[in-house]
């Protein structure tokens, strides 16, 4: 275990100690929220993000070592474990390296070379390798076998050949130097198959395409990997483009690892031919789907952190608060779905309207609305951005203007996952008795009170703010999104009498079947006054309490300190501060002035340290303290509602939907999302969009050109930069070339391509 905590420490920037307590603490049971917010002195204060990789590390660091110890024991047995080879397999510090060792050692099917060990030709092959003056062919004959099948001197030659190519094939440094070698100077290669030019048009990009390995960023490989397993692309790792013979460097390698030099002795020629069979034969097939397998692990790796970066900034976005809200599903022959909600997300009234083509009822639609907006007293409402929203939206408008006395406000609002919610099971246990389509009006308004208590509802992945999240490892993304949800809820904390199972099921230390125990003991009983009833829940037992009770919150509850952060364990120490003071807690709570002056240090115990109780002050201060940003809106251009109002020049106001490693995307209100392209972005160099934007936020942007025929925007944030006249063929500055993104429109410049296999992967995933 202690190879295992050094190497997370220097992988996590951490002393071997931290680490060590947070394994014992994970070993426990316990959750990485719980830790990082309520264990702060046992881990030295190590936060949740250095806590998820040491999670993930410590999985994969486990199951390095047990397969160690499998290979010694399973070498061991066969009596060739020598000191050496122990030693090598204890320093394997991964599992490619590991498996290098072992291969010699694998018990396989009967190969050529090892029948002709059986055969009595071994001895050959080693005399030939080590002195190349013998002659082949005479000796050869010595080694004739009729009963084995090697009858003359080229059969046995054949034979000593297989015997060699197989040990120079498992040799675990000479696999070593061939792989790092590769992954530093290898070309990936991609070319089209033979006759599937026309049925592969969206990955013309990579007909005949070429870069270094190396070098190959996650969109790119995703998109050649999804074009050779539709059968459109083959891809093949070529060593040294350059040369005229391109793997002659790989074979030279193989020969001056065996020490095998072209000197015009008898032996050479047939030791020349050995090696050119070992790396076409043995090598060359077997590296290259190690490194084509590895560049796939790291591209999933990066798409798989795009997405949770994404879904985190969507999670954590503003929520516009618990206030009665009205919401509209758009749709044009199929109606606008109309749900009205309380301030707590209540369904209180729902009805269909046609205010568009082909019913055009636009005045009854209206005057519903009104009617509406009045009876339930609304604040917000809500316009679903999908099919008729801008139409949509200018209706709401017209509710505003007909009732301003109420200060309504209209916000877009991103449909994505709606539908999966609809017809999810949870959606119909919510809403029996409502039409699918009204469910997903719900959804919507839901989402604008509060988007994370309405997210977590749907599965991570139908959000849509990922890059190819089909092709990419499921189980790794799973857990990844997961990961991020929990850290949202748990952030935020959660209201105890409010929250749906869904989202009490993100709650650390609880589960889905406690969510539901949790819900059906509240609809029972009432609501909870005091986070220790949860202890009453079924099958909720000290260790979930302990994980649970500090993120979840009770409203006017007895115990104010319910309605914070501070843990019920740490009450205590809140009662010998009030204590010390000869104050209540109602006299201390939001009370700056008082916590500012309270000093720490008095109030140390075996229990308790400096950062727990930092901690507790700062919590007593803004108890139950939202980290997510104050809302805003975004306000589209008037007049400015479908892809031929745009000009190029034009500056507006849109919300970003994605970001991913080449640039972001922006709604700006046409029903096309258009592209800031990394280069785009700022006014200076930026290596990754995560940088400059995240899901959710409002941007100013400038139209840099529209292709109509294609519905393609291509947008810039630095609004000084040059637009494009309007014509249906532009260029700007620099060379680019546009394409079709999740049906929206974007540019792409020559610096940073990106695949139409990649426009197709997102617009699968919109739909």
């Amino acid at each position: 275990m202690s190879i295992i905590v050094k190497q997370i420490a220097a992988e996590i920037a951490a002393r071997p100690e931290q680490v060590a307590a947070a394994i014992a603490l994970l070993d426990e049971g316990a959750t990485v929220p719980f830790i990082a917010r309520y264990r702060k002195e046992v881990t030295g204060a190590l936060d949740d993000t250095q806590l998820r990789t040491l999670d993930q590390r410590l999985s994969y660091l486990r199951e390095l070592e047990d397969r160690r110890q499998v290979i010694l024991k399973t070498i061991a047995e066969q009596g060739k474990l020598t000191p050496a080879l122990e030693q090598a397999i204890l320093n394997a510090d991964n599992k490619t390296g590991l498996e290098d060792l072992y291969l010699p050692y694998k018990t396989k099917r009967r190969t050529k070379g090892q029948l002709a060990i059986e055969a009595g030709i071994q001895p050959l092959a080693h005399a030939l390798l080590t002195n190349p003056l013998l002659h082949p062919e005479q000796t050869a004959l010595e080694y004739v076998n009729n009963d084995a099948g090697y009858t003359d001197a080229k059969t046995v030659l054949e034979g000593a050949k297989y015997i060699l190519m197989e040990q120079f094939a498992e040799d675990a440094t000479l696999l070593a130097r061939l792989r790092q070698y590769l992954s530093q100077n290898a070309q990936l290669q991609s070319t089209v198959a033979a006759g599937k030019e026309a049925e592969g048009a969206k990955f013309s990009d990579y007909f005949s395409h070429s870069e270094l390995l190396k070098n190959v960023p996650s969109h790119r490989a995703l998109a050649m990997f999804r074009g050779r397993n539709e059968g459109i692309l083959q891809l093949q790792l070529v060593p040294d483009a350059s040369a005229e013979q391109p793997h002659a460097i790989c074979e030279q390698m193989v020969a001056e690892h065996f020490a095998i030099r072209q000197l015009d002795r008898p032996a050479d020629a047939f030791l020349r031919t050995v090696v050119q069979w070992t790396w076409k034969v043995k090598l060359q097939l077997s590296l290259e789907n190690d490194l084509l397998n590895e560049l796939r692990e790291r591209a999933d790796l990066e798409a798989i952190n795009v997405f949770a970066r994404n879904l985190k900034d969507l999670l954590m976005s503003a929520p516009a608060g618990m206030r009665p809200t009205l919401a509209l599903d758009p749709g044009l022959r199929t109606g606008v779905k109309v749900t009205a909600l309380d301030e707590t997300g209540k369904l209180l009234n729902y009805t269909t309207i046609y205010p568009h083509q082909p019913q055009n009822q636009w005045d009854r639609a209206l005057h519903i609305l009104i009617a509406l907006c009045k009876e339930y007293q609304i604040e917000l409402i809500a316009v679903g951005n999908g099919t008729a929203s801008r139409e949509t939206d200018k209706l709401a408008g017209e509710v505003l203007k007909a009732l301003p006395q109420q200060r309504l406000s209209k916000i877009m609002v991103s449909e994505a996952g709606a539908s999966v919610y609809s017809a999810s099971e949870l959606a119909a246990l919510e809403f029996p008795e409502l039409d699918v389509s009204l469910r997903g009006a719900v959804s919507i308004g839901r989402r604008l009170q509060d988007p994370l208590a309405e997210l977590v509802k749907i599965e991570p992945k139908a959000i849509g703010v990922g890059q190819y999240q089909h092709d990419v490892n499921q189980s790794l993304l799973t857990k990844s999104l997961d990961a991020v949800v929990e850290d949202c809820v748990n952030a935020v904390g959660v209201d105890l009498n409010t929250a749906s199972a869904a989202l009490l099921a993100r709650v650390a230390g609880l589960n889905k079947t406690l969510a539901q125990n949790i819900v059906q003991y509240r609809d029972e009983h009432g609501r909870f006054t005091e986070r220790k009833q949860l202890l009453k829940v079924p099958r909720l037992g000290p260790k979930a309490y302990e994980q649970a009770a500090g993120f979840l919150r009770i409203n006017d509850g007895k115990n104010p300190l319910d309605a914070s952060g501070v843990h019920p364990e740490a009450y205590p120490l809140v009662e010998k501060i009030l204590a010390a003071h000869q104050k209540s807690v109602e006299q201390i709570i939001g009370n700056s002035s008082f916590l500012h002056n309270v000093e720490p240090a008095k109030f140390v115990d075996e229990h308790f340290g400096l950062l727990t109780i930092a901690d507790i002050l700062k919590e007593l201060d803004k108890p139950g303290r939202d980290p997510r940003p104050e809302f805003k809106m975004a306000t589209f251009k008037e007049g400015v509602e479908k892809l031929s109002d745009l000009e190029p020049g034009m500056l507006l106001e849109g919300v970003v939907t994605n970001v991913t490693n080449f640039g972001a995307f922006v709604d700006i209100g046409v029903h096309q999302d258009g592209l800031v392209h990394i280069s785009s972005l700022a006014d200076k160099f930026i290596s990754d969009p995560h940088q400059v934007v995240k899901a959710g936020d409002i941007v100013k942007v400038k139209v840099l050109e529209v292709d109509q025929a294609r519905k393609r925007i291509a947008l810039t944030m630095r609004l000084d930069e040059q637009a494009s006249p309007r014509s249906e063929h532009t260029e700007r500055n620099t060379p680019a070339k546009a394409v079709k993104v999740a049906n929206k429109p974007v540019l792409e410049t020559s610096n940073a391509a990106m695949g139409n296999a990649f426009a197709a992967a997102l617009s699968k995933l919109k739909k």
